[in-house]
């Protein structure tokens, strides 16, 4: 009886494989192995990636492809997504340790940046449905005004059914921000989401006040 209760109370243990398949399953068992054990393979790897899958989607929002050939936006979101998705995301969780200290926080910006790179796993995994669209539709996907219903039925079935599981990976992504973060934090889901949202408050405000002030003279 003894040795089935310490089978149930020893901590979970994960080879690199299965942090990127139980982290669907079970991602708070994850994220405390990470922290626990200041798991940090693959870290660098994950910003890189998650920089340049975050630097297609400014590419998108912004519609690039009506001021650049798409070899350049190409180039631009690999190696400046690349260059800067490290640097992004280490202020954002040094904001988050700063921010979450005011909540009585636990983590500091190492262990937060650590399950942030995990956490952006699906964000990761959406990079492969970007490259099937410029595929299918090359320079149109990042134009305000681009022709992406031409490509025929079948085109048209992959491309919608890509962006959908974009944004099915995007709310994965944030689901897993919010847990990663309750685990390192030691917070419940609401102070997670809150302390999530307060370095982006703390960025915009001033912003927002400076615009004002300087559209009032």
């Amino acid at each position: 009886m003894e040795n089935i209760l310490d089978e149930i109370n020893q901590p979970k243990t994960y080879s690199d494989r299965d942090l990127f398949i139980k982290i669907w399953t079970e991602p708070r068992e994850v994220f405390r192995f990470i922290h626990e054990n200041k798991y940090e393979k693959y870290v660098g790897v994950l910003l890189i990636l998650a920089g340049i899958s975050r630097a297609f989607d400014r590419a998108v929002m912004r519609d690039m492809g009506d001021n650049y050939p798409l070899i350049a936006i190409i180039g631009l979101c690999i190696f400046m997504g690349g260059l800067l998705g490290r640097i992004t995301y280490y202020i954002y969780s040094a904001l988050i340790s700063w921010t979450g200290k005011w909540l009585n926080g636990k983590g500091d910006t190492t262990s937060i940046l650590r399950v942030i790179s995990y956490a952006m796993t699906p964000s990761i995994i959406a990079l492969v449905f970007v490259i099937i669209q410029i595929v299918l539709y090359g320079n149109e996907i990042f134009k305000a005004d681009g022709d992406i219903v031409s490509g025929g039925i079948i085109s048209n079935i992959i491309f919608y059914f890509s962006v959908i599981l974009e944004i099915v990976l995007g709310i994965f992504t944030m689901v897993f921000y919010v847990i990663g973060i309750s685990e390192v934090q030691k917070f419940g889901i609401g102070i997670s989401i809150l302390n999530l949202i307060l370095p982006i408050l703390i960025i915009t405000i001033p912003i927002l006040i400076l615009f004002v002030f300087i559209d009032a003279f």
